[in-house]
């Protein structure tokens, strides 16, 4: 609790000695007159001076601001010193503690004080088990239930502690929002709370891809107040359910977010929030953005897990999670992707390669091509040793980029017919700044693979760059014409289009 109340009165920038009558006004006078948290804290350190009790009846007041029945308090709170504590370290900026554990007359109250949120609603709240999630429709999933026993599971009780902890920082924020507060509203309130005041941040990429379930699992990113984009756009939809207000989850490849009606407003959670505008998430090779239901979303947290244990050599971990997430994201072709490379690098290549088969012919609506790995393994261009090197991390240095060189130079020396084993090589010498070894590479790739958007691009910037026109405009037209097939015509290709013409006309 130390730390808690040295960072609030350093927040409030108060030098002077505490303890002395004036003093405490002056610091009851800089608190937040609509932070609770701040005021429980004051209380917390002064719970028998004037300022402490009026600073304990103003966080009521604010607590429970929207409740029909508010609680009115005379005197005390009805709850002893150590669990004020932990509510103020539950709703504070730093990570929980193992001092911040609730006793169950806190968590009573607190649920008493949250009973009112519009997410007691749903039918998803009031569920015990995963295969009770899973009979309902997705609008009336609790995603934050949902998440907790997924991944914590029926048995645990620890539950009620994040459960808890979401609904004060809900209570948080009506405490400047009404619940009939317009979606622009609300979202600025809870965009403030969580990236300002909780300070949830992204975690540097060397410590998440080591830690992921640290990282992406929602008890540990309340705890640590740390989360890759799917952990705290996650909770950024358990917050809106709690304020009556409908968000959707987008997934670009490799990324999500949240939106508010179709795009209206983007909620980018790497980015404290901000708006993006849509057309910035889409590529040259992706020509709409997939948007996920709720269902989909609890899944998705252990896909997440499940393809980092892959790349980290750990694929019975991976088929584990794969098989969590699998009840959730049914029928999707890339889940089973996925949970096939799985099986095949753990060791069960007829599931894997059964698995595979069956989507291995797959385009997705999103895309403009199809990644050909799966089919590659499926016809013999590649084995499981290959199929492992794909999956092989790198990080930025040069040594880990050449070992990484080595391997698929021995894969594509073993299986030349490998076409994602080419394009990867490439890339690899590529970021090497071995532009030459990377476009032979690249070329190969090409010769394999003659429909693939993307090296038509890269292969025409490069012509350019070599002031061969003529191939420049051949390899635009390609990718110009595998984009349109698709209805799909990325900023990317006019831009390069418009640099060609400029270029001829000189």
């Amino acid at each position: 609790m130390t730390r808690c109340l040295v960072v609030l009165i350093s927040a409030l920038a108060f030098a002077a000695p505490l303890g002395a009558q004036p003093q405490l006004r002056a610091l009851y006078g800089r608190l937040d007159p609509t932070s609770a948290s701040q005021h429980l804290a004051l209380y917390h350190l002064y719970p028998h001076s004037e300022e402490g009790t009026k600073a304990l009846k103003r966080a009521w007041e604010l607590l429970t601001r929207t409740s029909p029945t508010r609680h009115r308090i005379a005197g005390d709170i009805p709850l002893p010193p150590q669990s004020v504590a932990a509510i103020v370290g539950l709703v504070s900026a730093r990570p929980t503690e193992a001092g911040d554990e609730l006793d169950d007359r806190a968590l009573v109250l607190i649920e008493n004080l949250a009973a009112h949120l519009p997410n007691r609603q749903l039918k998803g709240h009031g569920v015990t088990s995963v295969d009770a999630v899973l009979a309902l429709d997705p609008p009336e999933i609790d995603v934050a239930r949902a998440l907790f026993l997924s991944q914590e599971g029926a048995e645990s009780g620890d539950h009620r502690r994040h459960e808890a902890m979401m609904d004060l920082m809900a209570l948080q924020i009506l405490a400047r929002v009404d619940l009939s507060a317009s979606p622009n509203d609300k979202i600025a309130a809870i965009s403030r709370f969580v990236f300002d005041e909780m300070n949830f941040r992204f975690p540097p990429h060397s410590i998440y891809a080591r830690d992921i379930d640290e990282y992406t699992f929602l008890p540990s990113v309340l705890d640590g107040r740390r989360g890759v984009c799917l952990g705290v756009s996650l909770l950024y939809v358990c917050l809106a359910q709690r304020l009556g207000l409908e968000l959707e989850l987008v997934t670009p490849p490799g990324h999500i977010y949240v939106r508010y009606n179709g795009g209206e407003i983007n909620i980018e959670t790497t980015l404290r929030g901000i708006h993006v505008d849509s057309e910035a998430y889409l590529g040259l090779e992706t020509r709409k953005l997939q948007q996920r239901n709720l269902r989909e979303a609890v899944g998705l947290v252990h896909v997440n897990a499940a393809s980092v244990y892959l790349t980290q050599g750990a694929p019975e971990r991976a088929v584990e999670e794969y098989s969590k997430g699998a009840k959730f994201l049914e029928g999707d072709a890339h889940f089973t992707e996925l949970m096939g490379y799985a099986h095949v690098l753990s060791g069960n290549e007829e599931k894997g390669k059964t698995l595979l088969a069956g989507v291995c012919h797959h385009l997705a609506d999103e895309s403009v091509c199809r990644d050909t790995m799966a089919e590659d393994y499926v016809s013999g261009n590649v084995d499981r040793e290959g199929l492992t090197v794909m999956f092989t991390p790198v990080d930025e240095t040069l040594e880990s980029l050449q070992e990484k060189r080595r391997e698929l130079e021995a894969v594509v020396k073993r299986c030349p017919k490998f076409r994602s084993g080419w394009l990867h090589l490439a890339t690899t010498w590529l970021q090497m700044q071995r532009t030459r070894e990377g476009i032979l590479c690249l070329e190969e790739f090409h010769r394999l693979h003659p429909k693939d958007a993307s090296a038509e691009y890269y292969l025409s910037v490069v012509a350019a760059e070599r002031l061969d026109y003529a191939k420049a405009w051949r390899h635009l037209h390609n990718a110009e014409a595998l984009t349109a097939a698709r209805d799909h015509h990325p900023k990317a290709l006019k831009t390069l289009r418009r640099e060609l013409a400029m270029r001829a006309a000189i």
